[in-house]
């Protein structure tokens, strides 16, 4: 691959920001690289796109208002304009020719320092994204990520009151095989290291389900080790912390260490540093922009943020802490598009914050992620009095942009989905801003699957094979129209309590009719009003480990149809044309541990009876793939008419049409008598 490189001992461009306004965020762009995208393709009308990979250099105001809500950021050091440096690595895919592209740029929130939206958007070959001419954007948020791995990294500052700051940290730890050693935050992940006295009284319990009592594991059985990390030119890292011991981790049990760290750094620098990049390719006009057209003017006129799972709950996040306006006031996003986040916000902005972390059903069920409020309009807290949405502060600040909410099965059922549109309590719909759509996939688990039959891979069950992602397409398409030109989009698709398509979660009221050889859950993740400390609520420091339990927001499911698929949701056509059910529940394996509790954001894939006889043999009260449908041909021209009345629509782009028709032959085995 033809490859230009810049280092140290090379040529270096520095594009300045700083030069023409002293109170840019943005201080200077270094780009490092520049390769080219896909192997130098051409795309039709807009021609090859570039890579530019490099480092941004932030310098933010602490007295700023809009910085106020960036926890500890008082306390980080200053340079000599009173203002605090920090620096991420960035990457932007751009067509070469700048005036080719579309004018929207898309900011990928990484999850874990890993792109996503290719996968979810360009699904290998097909490039969509590129063949619309966006730009796609990513830069590094998380400061606790290991160098290695082509992982997006945030170099962010330490904060000191004098001294070092000190403060009790808690880890969850679970294992689904035998071992030894776990790293404390989990692979890739540095931690906050120990303090002498933090290294001599730390404390590990275990326990199987959450709601077990805590068994102290006597301190000879186990040991924590500490590694500095080499960065070997990279960006400063946390350190590796790792917790040892020799006669082995239980897999499926929740082993929970207590000890007292040091060095927490400033992370909700991370948030500051999407709003500030975003904010300067999208309006500085200078040759510091390396998104500059040769007018002079800015690439994007207007910008559009996307987020997988923990980068759906940053860009919640980023808008409940108002920073989707920059210190000068004007909106960063026009457009998000957070992705199955749930009901949660995260554990990103807060002192000896550990961004990776949210809660299940299983495990890390007590971090400050699932957190009132849960709703993008305003609410009431039964526990606290609160009346508030996520959506205040950029209502205040005239920056609220326009927002679809995407979700899947799995959410309503590890990820407390309902809390999305419902009250705290489960007792009614919750009103949706005007700004707001939420489309909750029905049929589906958190990731996308190949759109094949499901195979056993951590579950009881095969996994959900359903392949939402030309949902996702169409609805980019539908937001930047929304964004670009004011058209209306799809309406909003989720089910509700008014309609009777969002139950209790338990098998009778649920609708869920029983099925031979499968367990319905017994479990959910359901939110619990938590006690962290005095304090918590205005500093975000937790001063209580374990957090104390004071009581339980409610959760509501999908209610379920004759074939124990969902109603209410946004079916595809393999969902509302079915050969199986697909629910967003999954069992762990025995193998793993637990084996009654809830995987990590599966579903699974129960196929119908292929035939009477076979469904007469198992006690199936699903009637058989052949009962249903004539033939073959049958079934595909039900496809085919479900994939246009989504186009036409507009859930679906027509593009779908052909990848959806390919989906449905791998089930033509099934109708062969």
């Amino acid at each position: 691959m033809f490859r230009i490189r810049f280092g140290a001992a090379c040529v270096l461009v520095m594009l300045t920001a700083c030069s023409h306004d002293l109170l840019a965020a943005v201080d200077r762009i270094e780009i490092l690289e520049r390769l080219p995208y896909a192997e130098g393709r051409e795309f039709a009308g807009i021609g090859p796109y570039e890579r530019l990979l490099g480092r941004v250099h932030f310098s933010v105001d602490p007295r700023a208002r809009a910085n106020s809500r960036i926890v500890d950021l008082g306390l980080a050091p200053k340079n000599d304009r009173g203002r605090v440096v920090y620096r991420a690595d960035f990457e932007i895919l751009a067509p070469v020719d700048l005036s080719k592209a579309n004018g929207a740029l898309l900011y990928d929130v990484n999850n874990r320092g890993r792109r996503a939206c290719l996968n979810y958007f360009n699904t290998g070959a097909d490039q969509f994204l590129m063949r619309k001419g966006y730009v796609v954007v990513w830069s590094g948020w998380i400061g606790e990520l290991l160098p290695g791995g082509d992982r997006l990294r945030l170099d962010a500052p330490v904060a000191r009151n004098g001294d070092h700051i000190t403060g009790t940290v808690r880890a969850e730890l679970v294992t689904d095989k035998p071992d030894t050693r776990m790293l404390i935050n989990g692979a890739a992940h540095g931690a906050y290291p120990p303090t002498p006295a933090g290294l001599s009284s730390a404390t590990l319990t275990w326990r199987l389900r959450e709601s077990d009592p805590r068994r102290p594991i006597p301190r000879e059985q186990w040991h924590i080790e500490t590694q500095p990390v080499d960065v070997d030119g990279e960006l400063p890292s946390l350190p590796k912390v790792e917790l040892v011991m020799p006669g082995g981790f239980i897999p499926g049990y929740i082993y929970e260490l207590i000890y007292e760290a040091q060095q927490p750094i400033v992370q909700g620098l991370g948030l500051a540093g999407i709003r500030d990049l975003v904010a300067f390719l999208k309006y500085d006009s200078t040759h510091g922009n390396p998104l500059r057209r040769a007018d002079g003017n800015p690439v994007a006129q207007l910008a559009m943020g996307w987020g997988i799972s923990q980068s759906g709950r940053c860009l919640r996040m980023l808008l409940y802490d108002g920073l989707n306006a920059d210190e000068k006031g004007r909106i960063v996003f026009d457009g998000m598009m957070p992705h199955v986040a749930g009901g949660g916000l995260g554990f990103f902005n807060h002192r000896f914050a550990s961004p990776t972390r949210f809660s299940t059903q299983h495990g890390d069920h007590l971090y400050p992620t699932d957190v009132f409020p849960f709703t993008y309009g305003v609410e009431d807290d039964p526990f606290t009095n609160r009346r508030e949405g996520i959506l205040d502060r950029c209502r205040a600040s005239g920056t609220v942009p326009k927002i679809m909410h995407t979700q899947t099965s799995a959410e309503y059922w590890n990820r407390a989905g309902s809390l999305v549109h419902t009250d705290p309590g489960g007792t009614r719909d919750s009103q949706l801003p005007r700004e707001v759509r939420i489309y909750a996939f029905g049929g589906a688990q958190h990731g996308a699957g190949s759109g094949g039959p499901g195979s056993v891979v951590s579950g009881q069950l095969p996994a959900n094979p359903t392949d939402y992602r030309p949902l996702l397409r169409g609805l980019l398409i539908a937001l930047d129209q929304w964004i670009r030109d004011d058209i209306e989009p799809p309406p909003s698709r989720f089910p509700r309590i008014s309609e009777r398509t969002l139950l209790s979660w338990e098998q009778g009221p649920s609708g869920w009719h029983p099925l031979p050889g499968v367990r319905y859950p017994d479990v959910i993740h359901e939110p619990s009003f938590l006690d962290y400390g005095d304090g918590f609520s205005t500093t975000r420091q937790i001063t209580q480990h374990p957090p104390q339990i004071r009581d339980q927001y409610r959760v509501l499911v999908p209610g379920y149809d004759a074939d124990n698929n969902e109603r209410g949701m946004l079916r595809l056509p393999s969902i509302e044309v079915p050969v199986a059910t697909f629910t967003g529940w999954n069992h762990r394996n025995p193998k793993t541990g637990a084996e009654a509790e809830l995987t990590r954001l599966n579903g699974s894939y129960i196929p119908f009876p292929r035939t009477m006889s076979e469904r007469s043999e198992s006690g199936d009260p699903r009637p058989a793939v052949q009962e249903r449908y004539r033939d073959y041909a049958d079934y595909l021209a039900r496809i085919r008419a479900a994939t246009e009345e989504l186009i036409a629509e507009r859930y679906l782009l027509e593009e779908a049409l052909p990848r959806l028709l390919e989906l449905a032959e791998s089930n033509r085995a099934l109708f062969e008598r």
